[in-house]
């Protein structure tokens, strides 16, 4: 059975930093590329980056490019998302999933339950 499970989501002020992370569990991690999704209240699901297999490639929306950074460490099946600078726009409920190297979640075959990030102004 496939897990991914995501932590380090919480309530921050603007201009302050966050580190989720992404354990995954009952899959060859290596061979799926991870990526970065969210959503607020409201709005569809939003590609915020994505990282290929070897770690080598990376995506990410112009709306979080120079403020967050995507890693992985095959090692121990985890998947970082680095966020600095947040702003209260950035606040919505992020998802981590494995699949296929794109900015559409449709590329993504499996999916984490959410960690919540709230920002306030």
């Amino acid at each position: 059975q496939v897990q991914l499970v995501e932590s380090g989501g919480g309530l921050v002020q603007a201009g302050d930093s966050l580190r989720l992370s992404c354990v995954a569990s009952g899959l060859t991690f290596n061979t799926y590329s991870m990526g970065w999704f969210r959503q607020a209240p409201g709005k569809e699901r939003e590609f915020v980056a994505a990282i290929s297999t070897g770690g080598v490639t990376a995506l990410s929306s112009d709306s979080v490019k120079g403020r967050f950074t995507i890693s992985r460490d095959n090692a121990e099946n985890t998947v970082y998302l680095q966020m600095n600078s947040l702003k209260p726009e950035d606040t919505a409920t992020y998802y981590c999933a494995a699949g296929i190297l794109g900015r559409s979640p449709r590329l993504y075959t499996y999916w984490g339950q959410g960690t919540q990030v709230t920002v306030s102004s």
